[in-house]
Order: structure tokens, then sequence, then C-alpha cells
């Protein structure tokens, strides 16, 4: 069952770039390694590489003490190497069934049957926790619901090494739990398991060894209880990261309000959510999946149907029905979806950056130089590492394409920010630059909401976090009540 790796001086290049420099190390079969980096290192292309997505430039791979080289993810499946991607790979329009065996349909003579597949998916289901119909379609699921899926897929493929790509990213503790006790079922049945994850509190938890990564290079291996988080942190960023968040300032008890909401209803989602965040101040959302808090701000802004709520911007009430109402209005909302919703991929730095405020820079031909001004001074106040300007937005780390993200949607300098999930994904040094980003734009007196399902992330941030359950904010929680206990009993209602 097990698998046991060996990468010897593994190079990638992708044209001039070198992404990894002469890789070599060992997994150890039967066991969970937790392979960590910032965003850039070079985990996901050697992982690429190990599940035949990509081929080394140079160097050598052996697989069970064998020299490999995979043609492909098929080949790589075939010796039961499966990669669970961190973006989907998943068709929208069919049914979970149908994307559980895409590519590996069961069959009864030449016909495809559906029954049994219908019947080996609802046994996957269970395993992996998703209750859903095998018939539902993919495109009807919630993000932590795909998550699951693609993890039901894997299994299918009766996987001897699964490399999981930030798995828990979109799921709540619970489901998180129920990912780990599978991880530690499937390595007492022999599994080789590739972990990961810029959650250092669950690679503590779940791994055996932890391999860490930085610039393309091998770092530091050692077994897990071996190493402190903070020293997990600092080897993956090459410094000492200790002081993750920013002090937090005291907020003006008469600062004026940025946002007030009352009453606000959304089909299906939200019932009678009624809070207000102050100028200078960090609120945050917390709540389970499903609690409603990204549908709440979705309709506040105009992105889906609400049924009631009034709204006032800096003291007037403004009706919203569209985003372009709000952003007029000095409220934008950044999507959890960076990559779908918040920005377009295949355009470069600079169209990103502009496209809402279009009419700022043209007169009526757009100011080039006026443009490339604003990205420069982007690049510079936010950190955005890139060593081309003119690249495409694809080609930033997940961190980065976050940074380019946030200053996308501050150039029409808003009053009120909701920032949903804004370090999902994102690796440890961005997501303490993102922080105190965060701090400076409350700093200087604009409202913020922070919507996140880490609850350090909220405690460790914020002022005040509010908190949702099935739909309704249940608790209010102040300074003095920022601890995961008080959250996580609001959040589940066993308070």
């Amino acid at each position: 069952m097990s698998v046991a790796v060996r990468f010897n001086d593994i190079r990638k290049d992708f044209g001039p770039v070198r992404v990894l420099h002469g890789v070599s190390f060992d997994l150890a079969p039967g066991r969970i390694h937790g392979l960590l980096g910032e965003n850039g290192a070079g985990k996901s292309t050697l992982m690429k590489i190990l599940a035949g997505y990509e081929r080394p430039s140079a160097g050598e791979m052996l697989v069970d003490g064998r020299a490999c080289q995979f043609d492909g993810s098929r080949a790589a499946e075939a010796a039961g190497i499966v990669l669970i991607h961190q973006e989907f790979n998943l068709a929208e329009h069919l049914t979970i069934a149908q994307n559980i065996f895409l590519g590996h349909e069961k069959k009864r003579g030449l016909f495809v049957d559906d029954t049994a597949m219908r019947r080996e998916a609802r046994a996957l289901l269970a395993q992996v926790g998703l209750e859903r119909h095998p018939d539902t379609l993919v495109r009807e699921l919630i993000v932590a619901e795909k998550q699951l899926v693609e993890i039901a897929k894997a299994l299918a493929r009766r996987a001897r090494l699964l490399i999981m790509d930030e798995p828990t990213a979109t799921l709540t503790p619970s489901e998180t739990a129920r990912l780990f006790t599978l991880m530690t079922k499937l390595r007492a049945d022999g599994a080789t398991i590739v972990y990961i994850s810029h959650k250092l509190d669950e690679v503590e938890r779940i791994t055996d060894d932890v391999i860490v990564m930085r610039d393309g290079r091998f770092v530091a291996a050692s077994a897990t209880a071996g190493l402190a988080r903070q020293q997990m942190a600092n080897l993956m960023v090459g410094r000492d990261v200790s002081d993750m968040f920013p002090d937090k300032r005291l907020v003006a008890a008469d600062a004026p309000v940025a946002l007030r909401v009352r009453g606000l209803a959304v089909p299906g989602w939200v019932e009678d959510l009624s809070f207000e965040v102050r100028a200078g101040e960090i609120l945050g959302f917390a709540g389970l999946v499903g609690a409603g808090r990204s549908e709440a701000f979705e309709a506040l802004v105009g992105l889906r149907r609400k049924l009631a709520g009034e709204v006032e911007i800096g003291g007037r009430a403004v009706t919203l029905k569209h985003p372009r109402d709000a952003m007029r209005h000095g409220l934008t909302y950044l999507s959890e979806d960076r990559k779908g919703k918040g920005l377009h991929l295949n355009l470069n730095l600079q169209d990103n950056l502009t496209l809402m405020t279009l009419e700022r820079y043209g007169h009526p031909l757009l100011d080039l130089k006026a443009a490339r001004g604003a990205l420069e001074t982007a690049v510079r106040e936010f950190g955005i590492r890139t060593g081309d300007l003119s690249s495409r937005a694809r080609m930033l780390s997940g961190g980065n394409q976050q940074k380019l993200a946030l200053a996308k949607f501050l150039q029409p300098d808003p009053r009120v920010i909701v920032l949903d999930e804004p370090t999902r994904g994102v690796d440890i040094g961005a997501k303490r630059d993102i922080y105190f980003l965060i701090e400076r734009l409350a700093a200087s007196g604009r409202a913020v909401v922070v919507i996140s399902s880490e609850l350090i992330e909220l405690i460790g941030l914020a002022h005040r976090v509010a908190v949702m359950r099935a739909g309704r904010l249940v608790a209010t929680l102040g300074r003095d009540h920022l601890n995961e206990e008080e959250l996580i009993a609001h959040a589940t209602g066993t308070h």
C-alpha cells in the first residue's frame, strides 16, 4: 500500500525563470508529511511533478526505489499517486457522482453504469462527511462542499500516496476534524500523505514530519514533535515573525458610525441582521460555513437579492441595488473568491488595478502614464512582489494576488471596506503583511469589516467580533471576550 519517494536534485524552469533549485529530500512511506513554505516556495510545483502534471527540467525522482517520470496525471494515478488541487478541478454542470468518476466511469457492457457510480459515490460521501445526494449538481454546492467532493474523488482513485494542497481552507472546525480522522485512518491502512498547509496549528496536530521549502529550495526536515510552531514559521520566511499582529489601537467611543445596517434579510440565508461599525474600527464576523456571513454582505452591496434592510453610510440613508451604487457611496466588498471574482487573471497588473476606476484615467483617452504611476505606487505601498510590472495577474503567487486585489478595491478610496477571508490560501509572511495593511487602513479613519473562518485571525486583529449562526447575529463580543472558547460556543450554539 505505502509509497516511498526520493527527490534527487530536482530543478524546474518556466522559460528563463527557475522555480526549483536542486531540491532533494525523501518522503518515508506510511506517514503524514507536512510540506511548508511561503507562496512561491515551490511546494505546489514539486508536487505537480510528483503527480504527473509537470516534468522536471533536471534531476531524478524515485518512487519505491525506481526512477520514475510520469507522462501525465493518469500515469501517476495508475501508480497510486493522486493530487487534490488547491483550486478545484470540478465540472460545475455535472453531478457529484459524475465528477467523482469523471474519466474513470464505471460501465456495464457498452453503457455507463450510473447506478453503480451513484452507489459508490454515496459511500465515499459518507466517508468524507458530505450529506448530499450523489445526483446534486456541483454548481449547487458551496465552496466547502466542493472541497469534500475533491477529497471523495481522490479516494475513488484508490490512492496510495495522497497529496492535499490546502484542503481545510474552506472547511469548518468540525469538517476539519472529520478530515483528520479520515487521514489518520488512511495512514493506518498504509497510505502516504503529503499535507500542504499554511495553518501551522493543523500541521502540528496531524503530521508526523515537517519538510520546509523556501525560494524553490529545500530548507529543513524534522519530526513534527521536534519543532515548535514558531520555529516552523521562522524557517518558512527566513526571519523571526513572532509579531504577527499589529498592536490594537483604542477606538474612540464617540467615533462616527461609518456603516449602520438594520433588519437585513436575505432569502434562505439571513434574517433580521443589524450591526454598526465605526470609523477607525476593525469589526470581525465569525461563524461556521453556511452561517450567512458572505451572503449578508453580498446582498448588502447588491450582488444578491435582499428582502429588507436599511443601510446608512456616514450617517446618511442609502439605497444599494448594485455594486456600483455601493462604490459610489464609499463601500467596497472584496469577495473570498479572489481568482473568480476579485481579479481577472489573464489581464496584466495595471489593467486589474485600474478596472474599477477607469474614468479617473480616461480624458477621454486612457492616460497610460497615470495608470502606470498608480501601479508603481500600489506595488510599493502594498508590498506586491513581482519581477515584471507588465506580467499577468495569474503569474503572481497567492499572497501577491491578494495584495493586488486589495489595492484594486481600494482604488475608489472607500470609507468602508469589507474583506471576505482576506488571507485564505496565503502564506504566513503575506498574512502578516495583510494584517498590518488592514490596521493601517483602519488607522487612517476607514471602517474595516473582516469576515474570517480563522478565529486566531479575528482575535488578533479585530476590535469587536460579531458571531452569526444559521443566518442570525447571536453575539457581538468586545476585546475582553475575544477568545476561541467563547467564539466557538456562540458559533455552535453551545454557549
